[in-house]
């Protein structure tokens, strides 16, 4: 299983923002802390404002801030929203598929099933809860990295 930069990203803005409450927040700035490209972090930006996770505003105040509390922000909902799709193998897409064994093939199910398992495990987190199992504080450490 692998995430894509979109979904990860996704979860960085997230835990940042939740550090960071009380105050709208720039891409330019999770960039910079995370250094990472601020042209992809604008793309997460929207996909979780379409999602109703944060909300985005333009401007020389706006800037980013969590639309719910981070109880309310499930780990397996924003990965769905995040990832293009759970493909883990080529006959999962129907469309594209060309493997010739698919018809009589066991694996696909046994896949299928392992992909169900690793987003119900999600499910059962919210970025509340990411935020309690951070080590060391989060928030104090963005401030330690920060550039000067």
């Amino acid at each position: 299983m692998h995430l894509t930069l979109h979904a990860d990203y996704s979860l960085r803005v997230l835990l940042y923002l939740a550090t960071r409450t009380g105050r709208p927040v720039s891409t330019q700035e999770m960039a910079d802390a995370y250094g990472i490209s601020k042209h992809h972090l604008v793309r997460v930006v929207q996909t979780l404002a379409g999602q109703g996770v944060v909300d985005a505003r333009a401007g020389r105040s706006g800037g980013v801030t969590l639309a719910r509390a981070p109880a309310d922000i499930r780990v397996g909902s924003v990965l769905r929203a995040a990832e293009p799709d759970f493909h883990l193998v080529e006959c999962f897409d129907r469309e594209r598929n060309t493997c010739p064994i698919a018809p009589a093939c066991g694996l696909k199910g046994v896949l299928s099933e392992a992909r169900e398992a690793f987003l119900a495990v999600l499910d059962k987190y919210t970025l509340a809860d990411l935020l309690d199992r951070s080590r060391p504080n989060l928030a104090d450490y963005f401030l330690s990295t920060a550039a000067p």
